[in-house]
């Protein structure tokens, strides 16, 4: 499991390693399997709705002392649109779409959708 905060503790419990680290972005990694993350788990776990047990990412992130990163949607959006580039311009995609794949929707249609989200929200200004 990954985790994406703006800020981290200066040491981490032993099943949580920062895999990258940016300027205003950590990468940390969990072993969800190790047993004192396990426990963790126990012990946060609540009802989230009626009949749904689960632990709040917020809970979590708080008792380890992290803060999540909560990008705006335009920095999601020009992320997104990087992403979708890097897949239309893939070897294996293109070997993909040589053999004859071709879903209901395509890269074009997801560029476009992205597009037209990013003009609603300049729109919304």
């Amino acid at each position: 499991m990954k985790l994406y905060a703006k800020t981290i503790p200066q040491t981490l419990p032993n099943w949580a390693t920062i895999v990258t680290k940016s300027a205003d972005l950590f990468e940390v990694e969990i072993n969800d399997e190790h047993p004192d993350f396990q426990s963790l788990l126990e012990e946060l776990e609540t009802e989230i709705e009626p009949g749904v047990m689960g632990v709040k990412a917020e809970d979590l992130c708080s008792r380890l002392g992290i803060e999540m990163s909560n990008p705006h949607l335009h920095q999601l959006l020009e992320q997104a649109q990087n992403l979708i580039s890097l897949i239309a311009t893939h070897p294996d995609y293109k070997q993909l779409l040589d053999l004859g794949y071709s879903p209901d929707l395509n890269i074009a249609d997801a560029q476009t959708a992205l597009t037209y989200l990013q003009w609603e929200l300049e729109r919304n200004r």
